[in-house]
């Protein structure tokens, strides 16, 4: 993996982090309406995300077809939140409240599986060269899987920015 790549993955993880990690756990479970997310289940969707994104990959690399997809601009894609983005089952988040340590242990957790995973892939140009189908950009290569990984988070921390705005006008 590029330094880069690796580089975003730290910096956008830090960014959240700074997010988070001021919040009470009364906070980071509030909902500033029925319809939205609270801030824990944000980051428990950014969790699983994740570790769906480790699965997709491994299961591209080990495809046989390899005919090369074209590129999508998923920074452009992603990081435009006028476009809402309907999240797959599999990476809804669970209803249950969190603790906002808990949350980083598991985000600490996801990351260091998605660097250990990434770091047994010998042959990094394969990941330009194969790819798999993606819940809301359709086939993608699998590299950008990788790459949507922080702007899906970075995506994120402007919610979670949001949520804290919309929590702070609740209270006045």
């Amino acid at each position: 993996m590029n330094k880069l790549v690796n580089d975003n993955l730290y910096e956008t993880r830090n960014n959240l982090l700074k997010e988070i990690t001021i919040l009470s756990d009364a906070q980071f479970n509030s909902k500033p309406d029925m319809n939205m997310w609270s801030i824990a289940q944000v980051c428990h969707h950014l969790v699983l995300v994740e570790e769906a994104s480790i699965k997709a990959i491994a299961w591209g690399l080990k495809e046989i077809d390899s005919t090369q997809k074209e590129r999508k601009n998923v920074q452009l894609i992603y990081l435009d939140r006028t476009k809402k983005i309907k999240a797959p089952k599999i990476v809804e988040p669970d209803v249950e409240p969190f603790e906002v340590q808990q949350i980083i242990d598991l985000l600490n957790d996801s990351r260091k599986k998605l660097m250990t995973f990434l770091s047994t892939i010998e042959d990094k140009s394969i990941l330009a060269e194969k790819s798999v189908k993606h819940p809301a950009l359709g086939e993608l290569l699998l590299d950008q899987w990788i790459d949507l990984i922080y702007f899906h988070e970075q995506r994120h921390i402007e919610q979670i920015k949001e949520i804290k705005l919309l929590l702070d006008n609740l209270l006045i």
